[in-house]
């Protein structure tokens, strides 16, 4: 299983504003310190400040800020929710075309492989990475 860029950018700017909690962070500062693409992180940011995990303050001295339930956030929650999709294989989409669905048994074996990497991430907060 790969992660997309997206989350890994998610994870990575969510753990820089927690290690900065005391004061407003801004997208320049975190893609200068990761060395990562601003425009990229951009994007992320307003998807994480949709979801609610990431406050944002406009204007002169504004920035961004982790919402104050955000360190609580079990990872495997956080990564299911920012990955676009969970399909490791073709039968797991709507869009399914495998002729052996049916009678495959690789398929539940994968998707409880699935459910089992989630789970090992949820035993970990955003706070048990810092």
């Amino acid at each position: 299983m790969q992660l997309t860029t997206f989350t890994d950018y998610s994870l990575r700017a969510m753990m820089f504003m927690a290690q900065h909690n005391d004061r407003l962070c801004n997208v320049k500062e975190i893609a200068e310190f990761y060395d990562i693409s601003r425009n990229h992180l951009v994007k992320v940011v307003h998807r994480l400040s949709q979801l609610g995990y990431v406050v944002s303050q406009k204007g002169k001295g504004g920035g961004i800020r982790l919402a104050a339930h955000a360190q609580g956030l079990k990872l495997g929650d956080l990564v299911a929710e920012l990955e676009p999709n969970m399909h490791l294989v073709e039968c797991f989409g709507a869009d399914n075309k495998c002729r052996i669905t049916t009678t495959c048994r690789l398929r539940h074996i994968l998707y409880d492989s699935q459910k089992a990497f989630l789970s090992s991430l949820n035993a970990f907060t955003l706070a048990d990475i810092l």
